[in-house]
């Protein structure tokens, strides 16, 4: 944890009074007894969930909560100029792949279906509201950033893609991570970029020419054929090094 985000229900007064003051309990009081091993008058790094980054002051602490007096002065890392249009990981990797993609500053992502994910991946317990905003928590901490990630789901391909995705992607860079093709992926492009990025063997032939149809360009990142967790911190370093 690189980061204690707080929210509004933390703290004792507004967040806009000019010296407020908060109290963190659960997993965040946890970590900081056990790693930080804060005592009173340490400051520790904190942001304001959606808001600014600043130093939280340790005013009193025990096994129930610790108290914290707040200075906010900084906004968080810009986000990436990217949609990210994922198809739906295996469940034991999809919190981890939350948890890249919030980490790596995207903020637009769309869980999608493919003829690849299994049906079941959809009934997973991660996909729970209450556990996605989690692992997008940890990413956060994670990058030292505050700014949640908007997340949907669509769990039908096609009318997602011709009904749905033209508007997405609009105005911008439109790749498709595919093993089977001559282009190599872009480096620092520095442009609006919507990125598709299919299963484990990635998107089968109908579906690369359904995301084609509406602009999709295919893209390869050599002849090796990675995981989803792996290639995506990959793409996203080729589309945006400077980020």
């Amino acid at each position: 944890m690189n980061l204690i985000i707080l929210e509004p229900g933390d703290f004792q007064s507004p967040a806009s009074e000019p010296i407020p003051v908060a109290t963190i309990r659960g997993r965040r009081l946890q970590h900081v007894l056990e790693v930080h091993r804060a005592e009173v008058g340490d400051a520790l790094k904190v942001g304001l969930l959606n808001g600014e980054i600043g130093e939280g002051k340790v005013l009193r602490r025990d096994e129930q909560g610790i108290t914290l007096e707040i200075a906010l002065h900084r906004a968080p890392p810009p986000p990436l100029p990217l949609t990210l249009i994922l198809a739906l990981p295996r469940p034991k990797m999809l919190k981890r792949t939350i948890q890249h993609a919030t980490a790596l500053g995207v903020k637009k992502l769309y869980l999608i279906n493919s003829y690849r994910v299994e049906k079941s991946y959809w009934q997973s317990p991660w996909l729970a509201e209450d556990q996605l905003r989690e692992q997008c928590l940890l990413g956060l901490e994670q990058a030292v950033d505050t700014t949640m990630p908007q997340l949907e789901l669509r769990k039908r391909f096609k009318p997602f893609v011709e009904d749905e995705l033209p508007a997405i992607a609009a105005d911008s860079v439109r790749l498709v991570a595919h093993p089977v093709t001559d282009t190599p992926c872009p480096v620092d492009i520095r442009q609006q970029t919507t990125l598709a990025v299919g299963p484990e063997g990635g998107f089968i032939p109908y579906e690369v020419e359904k995301l084609q149809e509406v602009g999709f360009l295919p893209v390869h990142l050599g002849p090796r054929i990675l995981r989803v967790e792996t290639a995506l911190p990959v793409l996203l370093s080729r589309l945006f090094p400077a980020t």
